[in-house]
């Protein structure tokens, strides 16, 4: 197999698609493009756009492939519009030789340019179309292919969206009563951070870092003059691991001002980025296994260790880039997980996660350098880091499996039901417990001569685990499985036949505000929004564990309108609904799938991006509380379901007066 699989870091790749797949804004576009339509047919439609501010640019006219690339395509998010024909020129193009595609003859416009498209729509006709128009243009040896001019025009005939996005139409600053959370910052930054220092420390017994401990350690002691030093020296060591840590997730702070606030929570629910994710993943584990390395480029790792003889402080900083990068082949894999995991939560949880990383890996080097007499009492380096690496790849194939679940729920494929998910954690489980064994084992793996007590806790640790699994194989009460709920699928997305409300769980209203809103008018009951996603966690985990507390469900069934958000369901609008809003900041956003309506509302009107989010109204739409997060305990649940109660009765009150 491969010896050496030199990649940057798999993650950072990641994070550049995604600010690919949602960020969209171009640096250069010609500005003063307008655009009419014409009903030619009963559902065919002419789209004419027109543009006459060049600025000294050159547009290249449709209906031409350059170098493999359409010039101009027109773009729609729904698969029921399509261009029939090509596009129809209304003014004639100039042709030139490229000085670009090796004199190759083009046809551009350097003046006003028209040109004419005809849709045709199968299905009802939307009073409004949205749609994206891809044209090239450049000058000189500049050139600029697939810009984007995203349009909406009006369509003769077209029937009006029967709903709308309420944009800022709510408002939660004033509520009835003052109950509920202020918001979610800093709510999970501890259990965040103390993730990271467990990672941290998983990645000190790998065999990349393991061994450099007492390495580095002498080597500060006698090449410095004293002891002081030496001391300062490899605490200074230890302080620069920690920054590079820090500072590795900067850039996403810079992504989270400049492009949308759904970014974050983007991450955790695109399909394409969790099947992306996915694959990462089994790399990481097959990279475990020992089937390749994963690690920065050779040349990048030989001039930062070239550095490290520069002055006292440079040359320390130098060798703790040296050492970040030789071992990221084990230490990439496990940062990558932590900040994979956290990701959805925004920029300061990445940087909280990565600085417990940082301190787990650089403490050590400090504090072996103030007691050197501890090192004696380290254990020697051996097959049991080996075995380490092992566990940790069968880890990241469980990891792999949540990621392909999260796409499958988002887009309901049906492959990972609930059963099927668990029941590749049980092999996985399974295997584990083969491999300590010493059962199973890897090309690069020593037998088993001896069960010392931590191979034995680890065996009976996964076993129980892999037994506590395999109810959850089951229809029966057993198969909640309540310590893991939120990371399998929910019991209704399962292989057997379950009903909606047979669960045993309240079944909210999915996804219609409007039905919600009706009834809360008609039973005189206050709405209780839940904002929710199917690749949220914590959401599964309210409704595992909070739901049916015997308060809470009588509550919800019998004293509220419950309707259920999802703002990463994909599949989208009907045509007449999908519609382009113009949002509070002046930014416009392409409403087109369920999902994008929900999380607008959520953003708009309740200043919020993560889930769960829980808010009370009234059948007018006046906030009753605060907004209520992730709510593990069900008692503190119940207290703010009663206040909302109260607060519905006293603004009936106030109404009556």
């Amino acid at each position: 197999m491969f010896r050496k699989l030199n990649y940057l870091s798999v993650f950072l790749l990641s994070v550049l698609l995604s600010a690919n797949l949602f960020s969209q804004e171009e640096i250069l576009t010609l500005k003063g493009w307008n655009v009419v339509s014409k009903k030619t047919g009963s559902n065919k439609y002419d789209l004419t756009f027109t543009v006459s501010s060049f600025q000294g640019w050159q547009l290249y006219a449709p209906n031409q492939i350059i170098a493999d690339l359409k010039t101009t395509e027109l773009s729609f998010a729904d698969s029921s519009i399509r261009q029939e024909g090509d596009f129809v020129l209304h003014n004639q193009p100039q042709k030139i030789k490229s000085p670009i595609f090796d004199g190759q003859e083009v046809a551009i416009f350097s003046e006003k340019a028209s040109w004419t498209a005809t849709i045709v729509i199968n299905g009802a006709i939307p009073a409004k179309l949205g749609g994206n128009l891809l044209y090239t243009f450049g000058k000189a040896d500049e050139f600029y292919p697939g810009t984007v001019y995203p349009f909406e025009v009006n369509l003769e005939g077209g029937v009006q969206a029967s709903t709308e996005v309420k944009v800022a139409s709510i408002d939660i600053t004033k509520p009835v009563s003052n109950c509920g959370d202020e918001g979610t910052e800093n709510k999970s930054l501890v259990t965040i951070f103390l993730l990271g220092l467990l990672g941290g420390l998983i990645a000190l017994l790998t065999p990349c870092v393991f061994p450099m401990i007492p390495v580095t350690v002498t080597f500060f002691t006698k090449k410095s003059t004293d002891r002081k030093s030496g001391i300062t020296n490899a605490v200074l060591y230890g302080l620069f691991i920690f920054l590079i840590y820090v500072l590795i997730t900067l850039p996403f702070h810079v992504a989270g001002k400049a492009i949308s606030p759904e970014i974050f929570n983007n991450i955790s629910t695109n399909v394409w980025l969790n099947l992306l994710f996915f694959i990462i993943f089994v790399v990481f584990a097959l990279s475990f296994f020992g089937l390749f390395e994963i690690g920065l480029p050779a040349g990048l790792a030989n001039k930062m260790d070239s550095k490290s003889g520069l002055g006292n402080i440079g040359g320390i900083f130098f060798m703790a880039g040296t050492l970040a990068i030789v071992s990221f082949s084990c230490t990439g894999p496990i940062l990558g997980t932590l900040l994979v995991g956290v990701a959805d939560q925004g920029a300061w949880p990445l940087t909280i996660g990565a600085a417990g990383f940082g301190i787990a890996l650089g403490l050590p080097f400090a504090l072996f350098a103030m007691f050197p007499h501890w090192l004696q009492s380290l254990p020697k380096s051996g097959g049991w880091m080996t075995d380490v690496k092992v566990v940790l790849g069968f880890l990241e194939l469980a990891l792999a499996v949540k990621f392909l679940s999260n796409a499958d729920l988002v887009k309901q494929w049906g492959l990972l039901k609930r059963e099927i998910f668990i029941g590749l954690w049980v092999i996985i489980g399974v295997l584990i417990v083969l491999y300590l064994a010493g059962k199973l084992r890897f090309a690069h793996s020593s037998p088993v001569k001896k069960f010392s007590f931590a191979r034995i806790s680890l065996i009976v640790l996964f076993t129980a685990i892999t037994i506590y699994l395999i109810p959850g194989l089951t229809n029966s009460k057993a198969a909640d499985l309540k310590i893991i709920s939120g990371f399998p699928p929910p019991r209704t997305y399962s292989l057997y036949d379950v009903e909606k409300g047979k669960t045993g769980v309240f079944d909210p209203i999915h996804n219609d505000y409007e039905k919600a809103l009706q009834l809360a008018k008609e039973q005189n009951k206050p709405v209780l929004i839940d904002f929710t996603g199917w690749a949220c966690v914590n959401c599964r985990r309210m409704e595992e564990k909070v739901w049916p507390d015997k308060t809470v469900d009588s509550l919800m069934r019998n004293e509220f309108v419950v309707v259920s958000l999802y703002v990463d369901e994909k599949n989208n609008l009907p045509l007449t609904e999908q519609t382009t809003v113009t949002l509070s900041n002046g930014t416009r956003k392409s409403i087109v799938t369920v999902g994008d309506k929900w999380s607008t509302f959520q953003i708009e009107n309740f200043g919020a991006t993560s889930q769960p989010q829980y808010a009370i109204l009234n059948s007018d739409q006046v906030a009753l509380t605060k907004t209520k997060f992730y709510t593990p305990s069900a008692s503190e649940f119940v207290k703010w379901l009663e206040c909302g109660l109260e607060a519905f009765r006293k603004s009936k009150q106030e109404i009556i007066k």
